[in-house]
């Protein structure tokens, strides 16, 4: 970078001082050195991203008991940060929920490994349906918020079936050749019936019986013997 060192005089108070201005033959762009307003394309430092993640787990637990309407001073308190940093980072509440939304999404997707690596096949699916019928809980819960037609909710299907289809598929196909599950029975077909499942439960324990139903049916005809997890 070639750099010029121009000495400019200035008058403050009656009294002439220099400043040295650092120029460069680049030309500075109009956003260059303004941080970004959605901090999509600068690192996080591991400090802020436990305590978005804090705050994020938060709304979680505060949406259940207070629904999508509660208050952000609420959430707050209860993740123990200002109400300012919670407006920086979601400046409506459009923005928290579907952040909330996404950061559930990832955690069910991501938990489909995690399941792969301690579990034998079939009860690795099996784990995984409990896991996303919890998820599922969480959806129902915003969901009228979800359905507002609010632009910020437009991509969140996209990225549930870009992140959920996979997950399902590995862990389907996996227990599918092992013999631990039916060979008809398509990634969709889980998702969609644990969903549909879930959203005429009365409650959490219902939901889990059910959806061990739903994976005992998974298993008709198949002569492996799977433990379903309780």
């Amino acid at each position: 970078m070639d750099i010029k060192w121009n000495i400019i005089p200035f008058i403050r108070n009656d009294v002439p001082f220099y400043k040295c201005v650092v120029m460069s033959r680049k030309p500075k762009m109009q956003d260059e050195g303004l941080k970004p307003h959605d901090g999509a394309d600068r690192p996080v430092r591991a400090d802020a991203r436990r305590n978005l993640d804090t705050l994020l787990q938060t709304a979680v637990a505060v949406f259940a008991t207070s629904g999508v309407d509660a208050p952000v001073r609420e959430i707050a308190e209860k993740a123990g940060v200002g109400v300012g940093t919670v407006y920086r980072h979601f400046p409506q509440r459009a923005d928290l929920i579907a952040a909330v939304f996404r950061r559930e999404i990832d955690a069910c997707a991501d938990a489909a490994a995690m399941l792969a690596a301690e579990h034998e096949p079939g009860e690795a699916l099996a784990r995984w349906m409990q896991r996303y019928a919890a998820f599922v809980a969480i959806k129902r819960g915003l969901a009228t918020a979800l359905h507002s037609g609010n632009p910020a909710f437009d991509t969140l299907r996209a990225y549930f079936e870009q992140r959920l289809q996979p997950a399902v598929r590995t862990l389907l196909e996996a227990a599918v050749a092992a013999g631990n599950v039916r060979t008809d029975v398509g990634p969709d077909d889980i998702l969609g019936a644990v969903a549909s499942l879930c959203m005429h439960t009365q409650g959490p324990a219902h939901a889990q019986r059910m959806v061990a139903l739903l994976f005992d049916g998974l298993r008709y005809g198949t002569s492996p013997s799977v433990k379903t997890p309780s």
